[in-house]
């Protein structure tokens, strides 16, 4: 039986960053995985979904460029090309993962894992023992149970389209529906939402999504909420979908964004005593710990702030505890920034307006402001930007910040570090602005 000190179940980000930290630090590691290296970020999730945001957003500099006297008549989107190319640059991130296993000294071995017990993996004929076992293995979409709900693709199926759909249905209204809405608006498509409840991005500040919304709507994306759906059915060469109070729609494509769940499906969890939450996470303590000794979990299929950032540090920091001697490593889960790639794109750290209000009460002051970004003075599309800081109490200790608007994917990173830093609206107010710039508004703020 071959010897390791860490045997890994998943091969995507943070079982690689977990990997590649141990392995740095001397052990002997295998990590199981069939697919393709790079997990949900790479190969269907922030990767591809950037590169489909870069084409929407060049779409979109298209159009504006006229306003800037310059003539780019004629142009059209050759969606099949562009996925050709998409591809490739994943492929070659596939490549770059293998050789980084390789180079590391780590097994890499493309089969499906199982767990016979909290120290023995299987894994096609052959079984592998180690005191340290990790599962990272991530999600994958969820779809609810509505007839036809298969007739639809998901957040995975998307990237497989080789046209854009004249006529596309999003269900869904957290950050995967918005960011497909305006990619495929901009792209082309007819975009209607089918929003289950009466606001988008339910789990981000209120105003953030209100604002975002209105851009929305402009762009001329239908926004259907409180909208049910209890069908889809294929018919005469279209998808119709019916939604709660008999209404319809006639689509080209019907798209669900309605959450993903946890790869946790034949991996042995029951016979290594792993034990889940209630909603079918693995159950992890702040150190990566699950309930079976020498046990952990790391990434979405702990269903603890599913990005790919985080799962990277956790997986650094677990093996940092395991096998760099600092036994009280691990991952602070608040104050973690993150962006939503939507049009415009929105980036937000900390606390919402919603949540410090109900954590500090009267303490809370809010600054914001609201603006056309000098992108588009000079013609008649001026979609807002908005700018808002969360303060609390007398000096003003700034516990949010939100940002919707032009380059604020890019912006919100720096602030980010200094509200971990515990900056204050006073210290911002002494930083010199740089003008003319969106970011400038947030050291401006009265």
């Amino acid at each position: 039986m071959p010897e390791y000190d860490f045997l890994i179940i998943g091969g995507g980000s943070g079982g690689i960053a977990c990997a590649r930290r141990a392995a740095s630090h001397g052990a002997r590691v295998a990590v199981f995985e069939p697919a393709p290296l790079g997990g949900t970020c790479v190969n269907v999730g922030c990767v591809p979904k950037k590169v489909m945001w870069y084409a929407a957003h060049i779409s979109e500099r298209i159009a504006l460029a006229r306003d800037y006297g310059i003539d780019v008549a004629g142009w059209k989107m050759d969606m099949a090309a562009f996925r050709r190319n998409r591809d490739a640059y994943i492929q070659r991130l596939n490549g770059i993962y293998a050789r980084n296993l390789d180079t590391a000294g780590i097994s890499h071995l493309p089969v499906r894992a199982r767990l016979l017990d909290a120290a023995t993996v299987e894994a096609g004929d052959q079984r592998y023992q180690a005191p340290h076992v990790l599962v990272a293995t991530g999600g994958r979409p969820w779809l609810p149970a509505v007839p036809g709900a298969k007739l639809g693709i998901n957040s995975d199926t998307v990237f497989d389209l080789e046209q854009v759909p004249a006529r596309l249905a999003i269900i869904g209204a957290g950050y995967v529906a918005v960011e497909f809405a305006g990619v495929f608006n901009a792209l082309g498509s007819q975009v209607s939402m089918l929003i289950r409840s009466s606001s988008l991005l339910r789990h981000f500040d209120a105003e953030l999504g209100a604002t975002l919304e209105e851009c929305m709507g402009k762009d001329g994306i239908e926004l259907l909420h409180n909208s049910r759906v209890s069908a889809i059915e294929a018919r005469d060469g279209e998808l119709v979908v019916h939604w709660q109070g008999g209404q319809q729609g006639r689509y080209d494509q019907v798209l669900w964004a309605t959450g993903r769940s946890p790869n946790t499906q034949d991996l042995g969890l029951d016979a290594a005593g792993v034990a889940l939450d209630p909603d079918g996470f693995i159950a992890v303590d702040a150190f990566q710990n699950t309930s079976a000794s020498g046990v952990y979990a790391v990434g979405d299929v702990t269903g603890r702030a599913p990005l790919t950032p985080v799962a990277i540090a956790a997986g650094r920091q677990l093996a940092e505890r395991l096998f760099g001697g600092r036994p009280e490593a691990r991952i602070d889960y608040e104050q973690i920034p993150t962006v939503i790639f939507s049009h415009p794109p929105a980036g937000t750290v900390g606390l919402s307006e919603e949540q410090a209000r109900e954590q500090f009460g009267a303490a809370v002051k809010v600054y914001r402001s609201r603006f056309t970004n000098m992108l588009f003075a000079l013609g008649e599309y001026r979609p807002p930007t908005l700018v808002k800081l969360v303060t609390v109490g007398d000096e003003e200790r700034v516990v949010g910040i939100h940002i919707l608007g032009e380059a604020a994917d890019e912006v919100i990173q720096g602030f980010a570090v200094a509200l971990r830093m515990g900056a204050r609206k006073c210290d911002l107010d002494r930083t010199m602005a740089i003008h003319p710039t969106a970011a400038e508004e947030l050291v401006t703020l009265q």
